[in-house]
C-alpha cells in the first residue's frame, strides 16, 4: 500500500511539474523580450533595462515571508493559486505599458515596473506554495526530490520560453507576447483546479520571521551568491550577443535550461542520498566554469558552451541548500522557511539587474559574466565553511520532533 501511496503522490507531482512548466512561462518568456523592449522600443540604456527585469525580484524578496506564511496556514494549493491569479494580472499589466495611448516612453515604463513588480509578487506565492504542496504531498524525506522536479520545471521553461519570447517579440510585438503570457497561468489553474491539496501541516508556534532566518542564513547565502550568475545570462546573454554582433542569442536560455533540468532529472535524489553540501560544492564549481566561458568566450560557440555549463553547474544548488534550510526548521515552518530561503535568491536576481547594467555600460558585457565567477567561487568558499563549522544546538523550538519525525520518515523510505 505504501508504493501505491508513494507512486500516486509521485504521479500528482509530476502533473504539477508540467503545470508549473506551462505557468513558469509567463515569467520566461517575457525575460528577455523586456530588455529588448526596453532598449529598442523605449529607447533607454543597460541600466534601465537590467531594472526592468530585476524589479521583479523586489517586490518577490519582500513578500516571501507573507507568502510562506499564507502556504503554512492555507495550504500550498491555495498559495499557489493567488500566485497564478497574481500572473495573470501582472501580464495583463504590461500589455497596458504598450498601448500607444500613454504618450511617452517613460509613461510606458512606469507603468512596465508596476507590472513587472506584481508579477514579482505573484513569483513568490507560485513558487512557494507549489514547493510547500509538493513536500506536503511526498513528506520530508524526498524534500530534495520536491525542489528538483520543481526547478525542472521552472527552468525548463526558461528553456524554452527565452526563444519563444523572443520569437513572439518579432512576430506579434511586445503587446502579443503579453497577451500569450496572461493566458499561460490561466491554463496552468485550469490544469490544477481538481488536484487534491496536501494535508495542511499541524499548528505549532510560529516565531518571527527574523528567527527563522536566523536558521537558514548560511544555505540562502550560497543560493543567492549562486543566482547571480543566471540573473546576469537571463538579463544581458541577448544583449551580449547584439553588441559582438553574433547570431542566436534567444538559444543562450536554452543551453542554460537544457543543462538544468538534463542534470535534475538525472541527479534529482542525490541530495537526499548524499546531502546537500556535497552536491551544492560540486556543482558550484560547475557554475565557476561555465560563467569564464561565458566572460572570454571567443565566438557564439564558445558562450553556448558556457551557458549550457551555468546551467549544469546552478541546477542542483538551490535543492542542495534547500534541504539544508528545511531540515532546520519544523514541519509548520516549512512554507515560511522555503520563503525566506528563496528571498536570498531573489535579492541578488534584483540587485544583479542594475549592476550588470552599469558594469555592462562601464566596462563591457564580458565583464558582467566575470562578477557571475566569482560569485559561484565565494559560493564554494562559504559552503566549505558550513563544513567546518559544527551547527548550532540551538533551534526553533519544534524542531527535535521535526528532526526525529524526518528520520523516521527517511528509515520507512529506506524499507519501501
Amino acid at each position: 500500500m505504501s508504493n501505491v501511496l508513494q507512486d500516486s503522490s509521485l504521479r500528482r507531482l509530476v502533473w504539477m511539474t508540467v503545470a508549473l512548466f506551462l505557468t513558469y512561462l509567463a515569467v520566461a518568456m517575457a525575460m528577455p523580450a523586456v530588455a529588448i523592449h526596453v532598449s529598442d522600443a523605449l529607447g533607454m540604456g543597460n541600466v534601465a533595462s537590467g531594472l526592468a527585469v530585476g524589479i521583479a525580484f523586489l517586490s518577490t524578496i519582500l513578500s516571501r515571508g507573507w507568502a510562506g506564511r499564507l502556504a503554512d496556514e492555507r495550504g500550498g494549493k491555495a498559495a499557489m493559486f493567488r500566485g497564478l491569479a497574481l500572473y495573470a494580472l501582472a501580464s495583463l499589466l504590461c500589455w497596458l505599458s504598450s498601448w500607444p495611448s500613454l504618450g511617452s516612453g517613460t509613461a510606458s515604463y512606469v507603468v512596465l515596473l508596476a507590472g513587472r513588480l506584481l508579477l514579482g509578487l505573484g513569483e513568490s506565492a507560485a513558487l512557494v506554495g507549489m514547493l510547500a504542496w509538493g513536500m506536503g504531498a511526498m513528506g520530508p524525506a524526498r524534500s530534495g526530490l520536491v525542489m528538483a522536479l520543481v526547478g525542472a520545471g521552472m527552468y525548463g521553461a526558461f528553456a524554452a520560453g527565452g526563444p519563444l519570447g523572443l520569437w513572439l517579440l518579432q512576430r506579434c510585438g511586445f503587446a502579443g507576447l503579453m497577451l500569450v503570457c496572461v493566458a499561460m497561468p490561466l491554463l496552468g489553474a485550469l490544469m490544477l483546479w481538481r488536484t487534491a491539496p496536501a494535508a495542511p501541516p499541524q499548528a505549532g508556534r510560529r516565531p518571527p520571521f527574523v528567527q527563522v532566518l536566523g536558521r537558514i542564513w548560511q544555505p540562502g547565502a550560497v543560493v543567492g551568491l549562486q543566482g547571480i550568475g543566471f540573473a546576469a545570462l537571463g538579463a544581458f546573454f541577448p544583449l551580449y550577443f547584439l553588441a559582438n554582433g553574433w547570431h542566436g542569442a534567444g538559444y543562450g536560455l536554452t543551453c542554460f535550461g537544457l543543462g538544468f533540468v538534463a542534470v535534475r532529472l538525472l541527479c534529482g535524489t542525490l541530495p537526499d542520498r548524499l546531502g546537500g553540501v556535497p552536491v551544492a560544492l560540486v556543482s558550484l564549481l560547475i557554475e565557476a566554469a561555465g560563467q569564464c566561458l561565458l566572460w572570454l568566450a571567443p565566438g557564439p560557440a564558445v558562450a553556448m558552451l558556457g551557458a549550457l555549463l551555468t546551467g549544469m553547474g546552478c541546477s542542483m544548488v538551490f535543492p542542495s541548500m534547500g534541504l539544508e534550510a528545511v531540515r532546520r526548521v519544523p514541519a509548520n515552518l516549512r512554507g515560511t522557511a522555503i520563503g525566506g530561503f528563496a528571498a536570498f535568491q531573489d535579492l541578488a536576481y534584483g540587485a544583479t539587474g542594475p549592476l550588470a547594467g552599469w558594469i555592462a555600460d562601464h566596462f563591457g558585457h564580458a565583464r558582467v559574466f566575470m562578477v557571475g565567477a566569482l560569485a559561484a567561487l565565494l559560493a564554494v568558499l562559504m559552503t566549505v565553511l558550513m563544513t567546518l563549522r559544527p551547527r548550532a544546538d540551538r533551534s526553533v523550538p519544534g524542531q527535535a520532533d521535526s528532526a526525529a519525525a524526518m528520520h523516521k520518515d527517511n528509515a520507512q523510505a529506506d524499507n519501501a
